[in-house]
């Protein structure tokens, strides 16, 4: 499926085929695409907590308010961020030239540190960049998903047992679906959302 095709017929999918499993090269491929997801400064802060076992995606249900989809999807995936990932930044242009190296690298740590709001906000950008390239890409491998806020987030952490200074920004579901999305709520009017130059200035 064309790029532009993902973007329109991707819809939020809540019932899934329990008995479908993908294989590891669809699970390994899907993600690979994903990490080619842009991030700030290319710290690549977002940790992919990829869940198939049917126990554990049965607790991160019950952690969901028992929404089905958690348990029956092919994948449950926690997007997650590191708010230390501008520390040790020399790693993120190990193959840049020297030149580029050396401007960038010492640019990043003095941007984020003692800003913790920063660092959350760049952690939820990346997020929410990496999670519409996930859904994307599953659609094109002919796959639906959903992407999740519902569910308790300490719960949920415990878990997937999610490291200090990290934090969980979005739960996705991906599989084969057994039923169709519904219909469309309605899209606001182009105008409203869509402005030129600026917002329109008020009578």
């Amino acid at each position: 499926m064309d790029t532009l095709s993902a973007i329109r017929e991707r819809r939020s999918v809540k019932h899934f085929d329990p008995e479908h499993e993908m294989t590891e090269t669809e699970i390994n491929g899907l993600l690979e695409l994903t990490l080619l997801s842009p991030t700030s400064f290319n710290m690549q802060n977002w940790r992919f907590v990829v869940v198939t076992d049917q126990a554990k995606k049965d607790a991160l249900r019950a952690a969901s308010w028992n929404q089905a989809q958690v348990s029956e999807a092919s994948l449950t995936i926690l997007i997650c961020a590191d708010l230390n990932a501008h520390v040790d930044a020399e790693r993120y242009w190990v193959n840049a030239p020297t030149a580029v190296r050396e401007v960038l690298v010492p640019m990043i740590a003095p941007f984020y540190e003692d800003n913790p709001q920063l660092q959350r906000d760049e952690a939820m950008r990346s997020v929410g960049i990496a999670s519409q390239t996930l859904m994307l890409a599953a659609k094109a491998m002919g796959y639906d998903s959903c992407p999740m806020i519902g569910f308790d987030p300490a719960k949920v952490a415990e878990i997937i047992d999610l490291p200090e200074n990290h934090l969980i920004g979005m739960m996705l579901t991906i599989g084969k679906p057994l039923k169709d999305a519904n219909a469309r709520g309605g899209q606001l009017p182009y105008e409203d959302v869509v402005f030129r130059d600026g917002f329109p200035k008020k009578a």
